[in-house]
């Protein structure tokens, strides 16, 4: 095999990878989670840059060409760094791509108003990431953050669809429009959001679009394939599917079938 590898602190990533299953169903996949260390979102931007170099190494011994880091905190705090100073040394060949600039290129493009929020983890936000990307395209755009820390714990402990899950999303989502009332989209910037979408749904306003990466991050790769035929021709198309995680393989099973909507089988690695 010769896998796109998809890379994640933890289980968020699936959401992402559920997008690329749907669209480009005949790459072969190999699923890394660093459960073991996650949650990435409040950590250092050392440790999240040492955590993720490491795991990119390990999924470029696993023969991944290409490597997606389907991990908003990994892409604001890693990604730059091991692009420029880390794989030319590691494999020149290969290539490690985020999920941030390819929803700031079209972001803007959702908007009516001008006005978009961000909703994500403590990391992501503090990186002004989103900021920095977005104002490279839509440089007139009004963008306001809001980091929701209790939502990735409510997520992987399965209280998503709770009460205090209720409490948590309401409170955030009150902040971020009580900051900027023109606010017509939001992009949920962090991939475990996605399960509170429905919840997330009940407290915006009416009028509000709510947008989710999967997706874009798809099309964006899709893209990327059909303009580099040079790492497409290097993928192997089985529709082969393989999962690992430095923690618990069967707390991994029982949660990744959650995100990803199929079940899962999971291979321990220690790096």
């Amino acid at each position: 095999m010769s896998p796109i590898g998809v890379f994640d602190s933890g289980y968020g990533g699936l959401t992402v990878l559920r997008e690329f299953i749907k669209l480009l169903p005949s790459y072969d996949y190999l699923y890394l989670g660093d459960n073991a260390r996650s949650p990435y979102g409040n950590r250092s931007f050392e440790t999240v840059y040492t955590n993720t170099l490491q795991c990119v190494k390990w999924l470029l011994k696993q023969n991944c060409p290409l490597i997606i880091l389907a991990c908003n905190t990994a892409s604001a705090k890693a990604l730059r760094t091991i692009q420029q100073n880390d794989l030319s040394a590691l494999n020149p060949n290969a290539r490690v791509l985020g999920v941030i600039r390819p929803t700031s290129e079209i972001i803007g493009n959702y908007t009516k108003s001008g006005n978009i929020g961000i909703l994500a983890t403590n990391g992501t936000v503090q990186s002004q990431s989103y900021l920095i990307e977005i104002e490279k395209f839509f440089p007139d755009i009004q963008i306001e953050q809001e980091a929701c820390p209790m939502w990735v714990p409510l997520v992987e402990n399965n209280e998503f669809n709770t009460l205090g899950a209720d409490y948590f999303i309401e409170k955030n989502i009150k902040n971020i429009m009580g900051r900027n009332e023109n606010i017509d989209t939001i992009l949920l910037a962090c991939t475990h959001y996605p399960l509170l979408k429905d919840k997330i749904l009940k407290f915006l306003p009416e009028g509000v679009s709510l947008l989710s990466q999967g997706e874009i991050v798809a099309s964006s790769l899709k893209d990327y394939l059909t303009r580099h035929s040079e790492i497409e021709g290097r993928l192997s198309k089985d529709a082969g599917r393989v999962f690992y995680t430095t923690d618990s393989t069967e707390d991994f099973d029982n949660k990744a079938t959650i995100f990803l909507g199929e079940t899962v089988e999971s291979r321990h690695v220690n790096l």
